[in-house]
């Protein structure tokens, strides 16, 4: 009988990014069924992007228990979990090639089980690059969840073109929508704010990052009446689901921004709660503004192109440049691009996640169980592919610890975790540091 037939439906979330811890802890509250109360344990993944405490705090998304895990100590905390303690529902929130290792992992330590908890994963936000790739490598949980019609549409001819199960698809919406909706322009109360939402990894260059923020700063000067924010998602040091390496944090520093030009942090809905005018190149914050109908731009300042991932954007009626935004133009987003993306800024988001929870305590009540998590990804199927992927995590072919695994049969020591602190620490600042200094000195 499941854990959630006798008591509180329990989930567990695999995350290795905040972004994604995010997302997962979310999504597994979205998706339960009915007004079951969940008891919810966090198992953060060893990496770069491991979030700080801080980042967890702005995160603001508690769970009944947070640990810091690697791949093979999850594993192993999924085989012990049995009788009372065994989970109804897991949710792996992670990159493409975690998932497929979880997956492959997992199929080994419940493969004499006779139950096992259901498998969700997905997106944390906007999918313009990689779309087989990752795709494929989500392949084999329950449920691959798509964040909106076209999206789901997408998923299904990918599994179908390659002859993949396409059934877990399942259509929901981004987990963390939501707050209030656009009242209008200010009256006096506080001054007409404008935020760009900036991106780590987008632009990815020093010419076009101090192009946006000599933009911004502009508009700033120009309009020293309104409130101008550059909202920043990491501080230096901290890692996100992507890589940081020239912050704007330290942009700004040989600048010299207005009085009215301030840089922020904190949780975006708490930001959006001010902004009259969203600003970005492909963030996924641009979606969370359009669901509360607050004036959204996406800039065509750099190009429309994949590489920036505004491309995703064609056909909204939101992009536009800075110049543009300069002499006072406001776009207007299409209704039916919106309604296609899950936002649905004109109601119905509560129920854009039935589907899921109906499945999900469908697959809950089979009297027989679930049958073996069944990945596309084989040693038959990819096996120049697969097992590299797995490798990465420490797993073999099999899905079993490769020799020298870490262990995780003990808590580590007070030594060990100084030196995980500090080799975290130095793998950071050579990702952030060392390794822009090596590539700029190869382009000489």
């Amino acid at each position: 009988m499941p854990a959630s037939a006798t008591k509180a439906l329990r989930v567990a979330v695999l995350a290795d990014s905040d972004t994604r811890w995010k997302w997962g802890a979310l999504t597994a509250t979205r998706v339960s069924p009915g007004d079951t109360e969940i008891h919810l344990d966090g198992y953060l993944l060893r990496g770069r992007a491991t979030p700080t405490a801080r980042q967890l705090q702005e995160v603001g998304v508690s769970a009944d228990s947070l640990r810091e895990v690697t791949a093979v100590e999850f594993l192993r905390a999924m085989e012990a979990a049995r009788d009372e303690d065994a989970y109804d529902v897991l949710v792996l929130a992670l990159v493409g090639g975690g998932v497929q290792a979880m997956l492959h992992g997992l199929g080994r330590v419940w493969q004499d089980r006779a139950e096992r908890p259901v498998v969700v994963t997905g997106y944390v936000g906007v999918v313009y690059e990689k779309l087989a790739d990752g795709l494929l490598l989500r392949h084999g949980a329950d449920l691959v969840l798509a964040n909106s019609r076209q999206d789901a549409d997408r998923f299904r001819a990918v599994y179908e073109g390659v002859g993949a199960d396409a059934a877990a698809v399942t259509e929901v919406a981004l987990p963390f929508l939501g707050g209030a909706g656009y009242s209008g322009e200010p009256d006096g109360d506080r001054p007409y704010t404008v935020v760009f939402a900036a991106q780590p990894s987008v632009p990815d260059n020093r010419k076009d990052r101090t192009y946006l923020l000599e933009r911004l700063i502009r508009h700033a000067r120009r309009h020293p009446e309104r409130e101008v924010v550059l909202k920043l998602r990491s501080k230096p040091g901290e890692h996100t689901t992507h890589i940081e390496e020239l912050p704007y944090q330290k942009l700004v520093q040989r600048a010299d921004p207005p009085p009215n030009f301030r840089l922020v942090y904190g949780h975006m809905g708490e930001v959006l709660d001010r902004t009259d005018l969203l600003v970005t190149i492909s963030s996924t914050a641009a979606l969370e503004s359009l669901h509360r109908s607050i004036p959204t731009v996406v800039l065509s300042d750099l190009g429309v192109r994949e590489a920036l991932g505004n491309h995703h954007f064609v056909g909204s009626g939101c992009l536009a440049s800075w110049d543009q935004l300069d002499e006072g133009h406001r776009p207007a987003p299409d209704p039916e691009w919106v309604a296609r993306q899950g936002v649905a800024a004109d109601g119905g988001y509560e129920t854009a996640f039935d589907e899921a929870r109906e499945r999900i305590a469908g697959l809950l009540a089979r009297p027989a169980g679930l049958p073996p998590l069944a990945p596309y990804y084989t040693p038959v199927t990819a096996p120049g592919y697969l097992p590299g992927i797995l490798a990465r995590h420490h797993l073999g072919p099999d899905g079993s610890p490769l020799p020298g695994a870490p262990a995780a049969d003990r808590a580590p020591g007070p030594v060990r975790q100084v030196v995980r602190r500090a080799a975290r620490g130095a793998y950071r600042h050579g990702v952030q540091r060392v390794a822009p200094v090596i590539r700029r000195m190869g382009e000489l």
